[in-house]
């Protein structure tokens, strides 16, 4: 039994599929669980209008006309696009099915499928996304805070992450060791760092180069 944890009041779900019928049926299974939908014909309707700021998942019917909903998920990186994916499709087979999972989708379902359990999947998807969102915020407010250390504050930070002490990192970098002790008392200022600990965690997120 599903229980529902994400906050979805400003989520969205994007619904691509070809069939009227089943637009306007997913349309309004979703608005009956307080879902929010943007519904599309095809992968073509879908890019012309772009992606909204704000959590969401996609539900792609796997055969359409022009660009399939398989191919298309292939290639949505190179669009910049990250949703969460849930296929639905009339014709599926374990061939496609083992592909769509294999290539990042969330779930595919073939019709008809149980509602609860498109439910669960949009659920999934949203949290998903929230969760990658939530992280590339948090990046950026790290990024933002590395950028502000000067070039000496941050070579102490490259070294002090690797385990380094204060002395070696004064020959390392040939300067004193108070250098070392000022600057590194500056990095976990500006980078908020109560502890080496959680500026390790940090480097790691920022994927810091030796």
């Amino acid at each position: 039994m599903s229980t529902q944890t994400t906050d979805t009041s400003n989520a969205l779900v994007y619904i691509i599929d070809d069939d009227p019928s089943m637009r306007a049926a997913l349309d309004d299974l979703l608005a009956s669980v307080g879902l929010h939908t943007r519904t599309y014909s095809s992968v073509q309707e879908f890019l012309d209008q772009g992606v909204e700021d704000t959590p969401g998942c996609l539900i792609l019917d796997i055969r359409m006309p022009g660009q399939s909903g398989m191919d298309f998920h292939r290639h949505m990186a190179q669009y910049g696009i990250q949703l969460p994916t849930i296929f639905i499709t009339g014709h599926g087979d374990i061939a496609l099915g083992v592909e769509a999972m294999k290539n990042g989708a969330i779930e595919f379902l073939t019709k008809p499928f149980r509602d609860q359990d498109l439910l669960d999947a949009i659920q999934l998807g949203l949290q998903k996304d929230t969760q990658r969102r939530q992280e590339e915020a948090q990046i950026t407010v790290l990024r933002d805070r590395w950028n502000r250390l000067t070039a000496g504050e941050q070579s102490v930070m490259r070294l002090v992450v690797q385990g380094l002490l204060n002395k070696q990192i004064a020959s390392q970098l040939h300067v004193s060791e108070i250098t070392v002790k000022v600057r590194r008392g500056q990095v976990m200022r500006t980078m908020e760092a109560g502890s080496l600990a959680e500026l390790v965690r940090m480097a790691d997120r920022l994927q810091l180069q030796p």
